[in-house]
């Protein structure tokens, strides 16, 4: 990753472009998001919303484009090293560790964030000295050091904090393996896990999928309290109320082109947006516009 001199948002992304055999899925799109913003991508399925969220945060590499986080170029790093940069992602299918209970599960999160527990953790990615670092890791899981310690405790007192901001939902089943939680509470464990590390970034990808109304209300709340707390997050999401509630800026795509973008009312009633969508002009909270 290199970094660049320039005055740019938190993240900003350039010409991004991800092609699948004869189809391209992202095609040259640009947009950006500020310091303590929510923006969300909104489209019909198909329209490269996932597919942007999976090039920003190195699931799979662009084809063209840049893409910076904090003035710094991260396209073409691979997903550990973008995560330890500060972006921190759910998927659109969740996916948590099933046999590892809810507290664990956070802590998988803030792996990327260790120092005193993964030393020499920079050379990890180099495949002839990789071992390094997991001897290291292991001599300071037998012998300990108090730099460990402290960590320990700090990784301690971050996934209270987390079970804490869920404490009605997760509180109770803390040490619950996550195959036995309901599938709103393993989106919930999913969510936590990834503030743990306190991301620069918070990715996410339709997590309120699978949820009924008054699940999908709380996860709206928690949102307004993240941005309240100034915390960047870039969304995807179907429920469209959800997203007129929560966001500075919503994009829409369709084609794998950015349609539309501004102020969440303005584009709920744009005829573009209302025609990909619905196919006739009627908003999109369901009233008759004016022809």
């Amino acid at each position: 990753m290199t970094a660049i001199a320039t005055d740019a948002p938190l993240l900003a992304v350039a010409g991004l472009t991800r092609r699948f055999a004869g189809l391209t899925a992202v095609d040259g799109i640009s947009f950006a998001v500020a310091p303590g913003e929510v923006v969300s991508i909104i489209g019909p399925n198909g329209s490269g919303k996932t597919t942007t969220l999976n090039l920003v945060t190195g699931t799979i590499p662009a084809h063209g484009g840049t893409i910076e986080l904090d003035g710094v170029r991260i396209d073409g790093a691979d997903p550990v090293r973008i995560a330890e940069h500060g972006i921190a992602r759910t998927f659109q299918n969740g996916r948590v560790f099933a046999t590892l209970s809810v507290a664990d599960n956070i802590e998988v999160g803030i792996h990327s964030t260790l120092r005193a527990t993964r030393p020499f953790r920079r050379i990890g990615s180099r495949f002839l000295v990789r071992w390094i670092p997991l001897l290291g890791e292991l001599v300071v899981a037998i012998v300990g050091t108090p730099a460990a310690r402290r960590e320990r405790r700090e990784i301690d007192a971050t996934i209270a904090t987390e079970i804490d901001r869920f404490e009605a939902r997760l509180g109770p089943r803390r040490d619950e393996p996550a195959y036995s939680l309901s599938y709103a509470n393993r989106r919930r464990t999913e969510i936590a896990r990834a503030l743990a590390p306190a991301p620069r970034l918070l990715v996410l990808d339709e997590p309120t999928a699978g949820m009924n109304q008054s699940e999908t209300a709380e996860v709206l709340q928690q949102l307004l309290e993240l941005k309240a707390e100034g915390q960047s997050i870039l969304l995807v999401e179907h429920k469209l109320d959800l997203v007129l509630t929560v966001s500075d800026r919503v994009i829409v795509m369709d084609g794998g082109r950015i349609i539309a973008e501004g102020d969440p009312q303005a584009v709920r009633r744009d005829p573009v947006v209302i025609e990909a969508y619905l196919g006739r002009r009627r908003g999109l909270g369901g009233e008759e516009e004016a022809s």
